[in-house]
This record gives structure tokens, C-alpha cells and sequence, in this order.
């Protein structure tokens, strides 16, 4: 755990060159491993994604999946997602008009249907505590490890996290290899430095939801578990 004390941040006007596109979704269960056959729907259905370089997925959770601090559930357990369950891309702005083709499709994932809505864009936030529940690490790697190369990583970026806190190890397996990941939380950044993150993102993976940061609530809302 790394912990400093925060300064102010100053009012900050997000850029829009990349943005979330938030889906409405009908589906009955999903695997929760599902990344890859989520991945792999989206980009049957709109083949300039896969290639995109600034694009992302954020791979579909549930209230009883946990917030990534928690223990995971098996991979083949099923998520039954709710009519608030949505389906979201992170996406460069030019290919907004481009996503909206996915809407009205239907997607097969690893034999599950999903159908796919209407979509709204939504702009990167300002909150300066972020979430991200798949970081790529070194398999075997401690947390101690896996701190030191994400601190490495941010520096790299020109962000300096002041409070860093990581959760359970989590795998994602795709027909090549198996991905091991950890969630991250930074707490306390700059206005400046969230954003920059959320665009950017960290370490590989983007297509199968690794690397892309979310708002959290606050680091109060992890502090039972780590009590």
C-alpha cells in the first residue's frame, strides 16, 4: 500500500477526444469469464474495433459479481445481468458514429444471447479516485511486484498517485493464453492526471476490459475489506 496526503485540485474542462458509449442491453446470464467471447461479438459486429488503437471494452459486472476487491467468482459461474446492466465502449470520438451500428444487433457470447439497445455518450469524469478491475501482471507476480511496475508505469505517464491501494489476483483466459491481473485503485490525483488515465488507460489488453479506469466512490468504500 503507498499512501500521501492530497492537495487541491483546480477546476478542470474534460476533453472529449475519447469517450464511453453506454448500451442498453437485454441478456439473461453471461459467463463471468467472458471477456473474450464479448471481445470477440463486437468485433464481428464492427470490424474496425479490433484494430482501433484507442478503443476499449469494459467487460459486464453485476452488483452480485463483487467490485473486484473482493474474492472472484469461478470462471464459469453466470452474472445475470438487470435491465440496469448496460454495455459500455471506450471509444476515440470519431468513432462514435461508427459504434452506433451495434446498436439493434444481436450478439452471440460463448453461446449466450445479448441483445444490444439504444446508446448515449458519456464524458470522461473529473472524480480523482479511480478504479480499474483488470491491470495485467506478471503471473506469480506479489503485490508488492505488481505496485512497483504500476508506479513505474504512471511515472512513465507523468502521474504520481498519492494513495495506491491493489486487490485479488483475477485471470482472464483467451484461446491463446491465460491473462493474470489484479484490480488498482488510485485515490487523491490530479483533475488532470484521472482524466489522462481513463484515456490512456495502463498496461495491455484494452479489448478484453484490462488497463481502463472507472470513478470510484472513494477509498472509504474498500477500507472494510482491508480492515
Amino acid at each position: 500500500m503507498f499512501w500521501q496526503e492530497a492537495e487541491d485540485n483546480e477546476r478542470y474542462v474534460v476533453p472529449d477526444d475519447i469517450v464511453d458509449i453506454v448500451y442498453n442491453i437485454q441478456c439473461r446470464c453471461l459467463p463471468v469469464d467472458h471477456a473474450y467471447a464479448l471481445s470477440h461479438a463486437i468485433s464481428g459486429a464492427l470490424p474496425w474495433f479490433a484494430d482501433e488503437e484507442h478503443a476499449g471494452l469494459h467487460t459486464i459486472h453485476v452488483a452480485e459479481s463483487g467490485n473486484g476487491w473482493m474474492r472472484p467468482e469461478q470462471p464459469d459461474a453466470l452474472l445475470h445481468p438487470s435491465r440496469r446492466t448496460k454495455l459500455m465502449l471506450r471509444l476515440p470520438k470519431q468513432r462514435v458514429e461508427d459504434a452506433g451500428k451495434l446498436t439493434g444487433q444481436t450478439l452471440d457470447i460463448g453461446g449466450n444471447t445479448m441483445q444490444v439497445e439504444k446508446s448515449t455518450v458519456k464524458p470522461l469524469s473529473t472524480i480523482t479516485t479511480l478504479f480499474a478491475r483488470y491491470i495485467v501482471t506478471r503471473d506469480g507476480a506479489g503485490e508488492d511486484a505488481f505496485m512497483q511496475e504500476a508506479m513505474a508505469q504512471l511515472k512513465g505517464m507523468g502521474i504520481r498517485p498519492k494513495k495506491m491501494l491493489c486487490g485479488m489476483e483475477n485471470i482472464i483466459t483467451t484461446p491463446q493464453k491465460v491473462i493474470h491481473t489484479r484490480s488498482l485503485l488510485l485515490a487523491d490525483l490530479a483533475v488532470e492526471e484521472a482524466v489522462k488515465l481513463q484515456q490512456q488507460g495502463l498496461g495491455p489488453h484494452r479489448k478484453l476490459g484490462c488497463g481502463l479506469f472507472i470513478p470510484h466512490k472513494g477509498i472509504n468504500a474498500v477500507q472494510p475489506v482491508l480492515d
